[in-house]
């Protein structure tokens, strides 16, 4: 560490009430975004008011250390990664402070992320325009400094449009505003001494020389979708149609659309005043269906004539890799007819659904009298299913990122734009030009706007692949000034495209562009070597030809990933694990909005101490268990991740290693063998077992010696088992004359010795159903070793369940299972247990759950049950596995089958008991803390006669514990709706 840089950070831990880190570990996580780079900052802070920014702003003009602005760092160019002190915006300074609904502008901090921002403004009926695909994780800083747009940019063009005002930090840490100004005011602030007043002399004097507007006029691309190099274009008078805009231009002179897609170079943005557009009074979606990607982008300007909204591509790839991601291949089905190559989404506005709906009819009509060749057209009518399209249109990139291999859709040329008439050309000869030496290329794209992102397919990890990066962007920065196109359209310049600005602005633009950002940074110290002046696009990799991880011999099977490294390696960094206002991912994110303790902060982590940025003994120390300790092992990252980072799977193989390097802690011993325990605690000695487990000292003690919480209340014993019940009761069908289908009920621990009410209750609805329940003679599925890292144990007890499960299922007996948790280690977990063991697909085709098994029977017309006619509401949660592998709906089909049952689910992430995890006295608070953040209220929110409905048994603890109401599984609902 440089003397200045010591000095540096000294004076401002004195001066901010911000948390200033500079351990290794903080400087790894804020070392990559969702780029292919990665740079080690010097430190992080994350402030909590504007004086602790301005207090480091002035201190690093004093010192000469660079400052970069940060906020989700979901960049995809390299911007948000530098040599520099990182100061994170999201973590505090994420406040709206102002809505006018008149005027229709509001004003907030930079940290606030888009998706909230815009559910905030909801109650009066308004929307920041633009809605780049990051929008649940960009927050409105880096949406400004990137000059970010979206799908709807045909509607509402780029994010400096919308851009009104600015209060910021300049480079010598002096607080100024920038916004509109008529003549006067101009020539005022040209008046005013210090670092300000020549900002305002300088720019003013540049950008009204007549030659350098022109050189400004000509250099600026053509195509209004532009985001690459300064926006001084935004400072000179248009002429002759140049420069081109997409949205009502403001010709006042207004520093504040200078410094948007500046990528924090021109100063440190503070808060914002935005303008803002209303909320679609309706809208739909037609969701054209082609055979070949070239029909699809033809087609585009022949679309564009029937005014649509937005006209999104999902390519083949996209659609392919969406079906091996099961939360996005239930989407995919709703609105896709076949095996089509592409589809074009279409969305159109209108003031009510049979406007819309004309509209769809009229693109129908005109493609057919334009002789265009589609194949079919789906509609999205419903909120729920344009929810749907949406979703899987917005996780289109991380996708593409989450093929297996070195080979990887890498960003560097994919934000290009051209005039859609060009488009088909362009992306054809790109395509050519990547597969003549020999690389593949992956699509999406905003085709309304004419910006295709395409993603060759490269092994960063070796040189010659690497040196295929300079080339093909040459190519396609040639292409792009014959066609008048944007270099950049909405991601930025960063450390992928802006070594070659001069060549694609030109040189004389180019050097303009350079004064601005001396003028403005005359030290260099804001986000240096970005945009201008910036180094080859080659420079810190962040893999590179010298990437290599230590070696691991894992006790997982790893195979279909490539490796325990390439596992974690396909996080990408796209950071949707940083979302907070929908889903489940990332629970621990969600509740400590620490980088740390999101999927990407752990993976991060994990391959850092794999590859050698961290010493290799990292990988199993006390500070990495740290790292992964609050993840709770929920699986949404295998579903809600785009790139399907299994962090669940990865933490099992992580504390099985932390285990072999530091043995296994009593209480993980405990918990993994919970069945054994509960057979001893239940039956004859249910009453003494309880009386000591409630006893107030005997919990004292137990948080003291074992970590297990004394405020939680342990599961009770029941004095007769559900086997002891099940072998005395007389089944419904024992007389009938006609043999009964049967169908094996796995009887889990809980079921069995704690909760026995619940098994039966699903039996008796079985057996009212006409079937013959069967036991399967086992009940420890090995969930609980299996999340401790005891795999060992995990793997024979897989062993022993096959054994039991696999003659059932060769059988054809369907296998229902009550608890998600045992579901999901059969389908997810055994695969990786028992690799080469062909039981186990056998008996996960034969699984179900409960409530997808009553669901299957409705669907099939073979449920013979008559349910009451009461009318009864519920509220249900799903469990965490429940989400990721096999969705809600079968639940909702299974709860609705009474005629006058309704039923909602709360969008709840976690309950955050996640097995033992709540029991966990270091854990007990973090765990209420996830659960209030939606769950809680929610529950307690519900009328007193409103069902509480959760399949896990988890959820429903902490629902009692937390909120005091009492929760029913599933089968209870539907035992007692039966007349």
């Amino acid at each position: 560490m440089s003397e200045a840089l010591f000095d540096f950070l000294n004076e401002l831990g004195k001066r901010t009430s911000g948390d200033l880190r500079t351990d290794e570990y903080s400087r790894i996580l804020y070392s990559t975004d969702a780029s292919i780079y990665q740079v080690k900052p010097h430190a992080v802070l994350l402030p909590q008011t504007v004086d602790d920014v301005q207090a480091a702003v002035e201190l690093a003009a004093k010192h000469q250390v660079p400052l970069l602005p940060r906020t989700g760092g979901s960049s995809l160019a390299g911007q948000a990664v530098n040599h520099a002190l990182v100061m994170d915006f999201t973590r505090h300074l994420d406040k709206v402070l102002e809505v006018n609904q008149e005027e229709r502008w509001v004003r907030v901090q930079p940290g606030i992320v888009l998706d909230a921002l815009n559910i905030y403004l909801r109650k009066y009926g308004l929307q920041f325009g633009p809605d780049p695909a990051s929008s649940n994780r960009a927050a409105m800083g880096g949406i400004v400094s990137n000059n970010s747009t979206g799908s709807h940019s045909i509607m509402y063009g780029m994010t400096a449009d919308h851009v009104l005002e600015m209060e910021l930090l300049l480079a010598d840490g002096t607080l100024t505003h920038f916004g509109s100004l008529e003549s006067a005011v101009l020539l005022q602030q040209t008046q005013k001494s210090g670092l300000e007043g020549d900002i305002y002399r300088q720019i003013v004097a540049l950008t009204q020389d007549p030659t350098n507007q022109e050189i400004i006029r000509s250099g600026t691309p053509r195509h209004w979708r532009r985001c690459g190099g300064y926006n001084l274009d935004r400072l000179v008078p248009v002429v002759n149609g140049r420069p081109t805009y997409h949205w009502p231009y403001d010709g006042r002179f207004n520093l504040a659309k200078l410094v948007c897609g500046a990528e924090g170079g021109l100063g440190v943005i503070t808060e914002l005043k935005l303008n803002l557009v209303p909320l679609s009074q309706h809208t739909a979606l037609a969701i054209v269906h082609f055979n070949s990607l070239p029909e699809a982008l033809t087609a585009v300007p022949l679309m564009l004539e029937v005014g649509p909204s937005a006209v999104e591509l999902l390519d083949n790839l996209g659609l392919t890799m969406c079906r091996d991601v099961p939360e996005y291949a239930r989407l995919l089905a709703t609105f896709i007819q076949g095996t089509p190559n592409c589809v074009l989404i279409t969305e159109f506005y209108g003031e009510n659904e049979a406007e819309v709906v004309s509209k769809i009819d009229n693109l129908e009509r005109h493609l057919k009298g334009q002789m265009v060749n589609f194949a079919a057209v789906s509609r999205a009518l419903t909120p729920q299913q344009q929810t749907n399209v949406w979703t899987v249109r917005k996780v289109g990139l991380g996708l593409m990122m989450s093929i297996k291999g070195d080979h990887k859709p890498i960003p560097f040329i994919e934000d290009a734009a051209v005039p859609v008439e060009h488009l088909s050309e362009y992306v054809t000869k790109v395509e050519q030009f990547c597969n003549d030496i020999g690389t593949d290329v992956a699509y999406y794209a905003h085709a309304s706007a004419g910006c295709i992102h395409i993603r060759p397919l490269i092994n960063t990890k070796t040189a010659k692949e690497v040196a295929k990066l300079p080339a093909i962007t040459e190519f396609s920065v040639d292409l792009l000034r014959g066609y008048g196109g944007s270099f950049s359209s909405e991601h930025g310049d960063g450390r992928a495209r802006s070594w070659l600005n001069e060549k694609f602005f030109g040189p004389d633009l180019y050097r303009l562009y350079q004064q601005v950002k001396q003028i403005f940074d005359p030290h260099n110290i804001l986000n240096p070597d970005t945009i201008v002046n910036a180094g080859p696009m080659t420079e810190n990799l962040r893999y590179g030809e010298s990437y290599q991880v230590i070696p691991i011999i894992p006790h997982l099977d790893f195979s279909s990933d490539h490796g325990f490294d390439r596992a974690v390696e396909m996080c990408n960094g796209a950071g949707i694990c940083r979302k907070r206002t929908t889903g489940t991912m990332c629970p621990s994110f969600m509740a400590t909005r620490e980088e740390e303790h999101a999927t990407r902060g752990r993976a991060n982590a994990l391959r850092a101490a794999m590859s050698g940025t961290l010493p290799s003994s990292e990988f199993t120390s006390e500070r990495m268990y740290q790292v992964m300790a609050l993840c709770v092992s929920c699986k949404a990252c295998k579903a809600e991740c785009p790139s399907s980072v299994d962090m669940a799977k990865i933490k099992t193989e992580f504390l099985a290693q932390y285990h072999d390097a530091h043995g296994t802690p009593l209480r993980d011993k405990l918990f993994a063998s919970i069945t054994p325990l509960s057979r001893l605690g239940s039956g004859s000695m249910a009453p003494l077992a309880n009386w000591t487990l409630g006893n107030g000292l005997i919990r004292q003690g137990l948080e003291r010696t074992l970590g297990i919480s004394a405020k939680r209340s342990l599961p009770k014993f029941a004095r007769q088992s559900f086997t002891d019940w099940f072998h005395k009761h007389t089944p419904v069908g024992a007389h009938h004359d006609v043999p009964l289908q049967k169908v094996v009920l796995f009887n889990d621990t809980f079921s069995t010795y704690n909760y026995p009410h619940i098994a039966i209750a699903a039996t008796e609805v079985l057996e009212a159903s006409g079937f013959e329940v069967v036991l399967p003679g086992v009940m420890d599925c090995g969930r609980p070793s299996f999340s401790k890292g005891l795999v060992n144990k995990a793997r024979a007890i897989a062993i022993t369940v096959l054994d039991h499960l696999a003659p059932l299922a060769e059988q054809g007996l369907p296998i229902i299972f009550l608890e998600p948790s045992d579901l999901s280690a059969i389908m997810d977990d055994y695969e990786s247990l028992l690799p080469n063991d062909k039981r186990v697909a056998l008996v996960a085709k034969q699984s179900r759950s409960f409530e997808a098994f009553i669901a299957e029977l409705a669907d099939n017309g073979n449920l013979n049950l008559n349910f009451t006619d009461e009318a009864r509401h519920l509220v249900l949660h799903g469990h965490c596995h429940q989400k990721a592998l096999i969705g809600t709906k079968p639940a909702h089909r299974a709860l609705t089958l009474p005629p006058n049952y309704t039923l909602e689910e709360v969008d709840s992430s976690c309950c955050g008991m996640a097995g033992s995890f709540g029991y966990q006295a270091e854990h007990y608070d973090i765990s209420l803390i996830m659960a209030e953040r939606r769950l809680l209220p929610a529950m307690r929110a519900a009328a007193p006669d409103t069902i509480l409905v959760a399949p896990g048994v988890s959820c429903r603890q902490q629902i009692k514990h937390g909120a005091g109401r009492q929760v029913l599984h599933p089968a209870e609902v539907l035992r007692a709706a039966l007349k």
